[in-house]
């Protein structure tokens, strides 16, 4: 997905200027302009944060051109989950499409080196992981954990948190958060 222009075609789509986005959301002019042009790869919260502006979801922006089911589904085939990642970041939603979602579930991805963003990430809820392989850090307010497979973590998402992998090997986990704001 071009995020650039989808950011840009969305943005235009709600008659604001990036001026006026970028006044919403709390960032830079030069951020909006920056992150359309391709030239910055946004991080999560980052993208997150321009999208409030809009206000628009993490699930309907990288959902814009796709078609959605009219019935709830039950099986959810791995080449139908949609990687709302963004960079080296693949976070594969579950269930997407099923209606009133109380929680989003998704299989993450961080390969080594990478980071949701020097800005913690902080919204209302709960989350809560289990690490199928590899190990990575979580910082959860003042504190920072490493946890490996077969580890999980469980916590209140209004404090500040931040997950990134400094390690040589991918980490894979499965996560579920509350509400379904992803």
């Amino acid at each position: 997905m071009d995020i650039g222009a989808s950011l840009k075609a969305v943005r235009k789509m709600k008659g604001l200027s990036q001026r006026e986005l970028a006044k919403r959301a709390g960032v830079t002019n030069s951020t909006i302009s920056m992150i359309e042009k391709n030239s910055v790869s946004p991080s999560v919260s980052s993208l997150k944060k321009v999208l409030s502006g809009i206000p628009m979801s993490l699930v309907e922006f990288f959902s814009i051109g796709e078609n959605g089911t009219t019935e709830p589904k039950v099986v959810y085939r791995s080449n139908e989950l949609l990687d709302i990642g963004t960079g080296p970041l693949e976070f594969k939603l579950i269930g997407r499409d099923y209606p009133k979602r109380a929680m989003s579930v998704m299989s993450e991805t961080y390969p080594p080196g990478a980071d949701t963003g020097e800005e913690m990430l902080r919204h209302e809820g709960e989350e809560a992981a289990l690490v199928i392989t590899g190990r990575f850090e979580l910082t959860v307010g003042e504190e920072v954990f490493i946890l490996e497979a077969g580890d999980s973590y469980y916590f209140n998402s209004e404090q500040p948190h931040r997950f990134r992998n400094p390690f040589d090997e991918p980490c894979h986990l499965v996560s579920a958060t509350t509400p379904a704001n992803f």
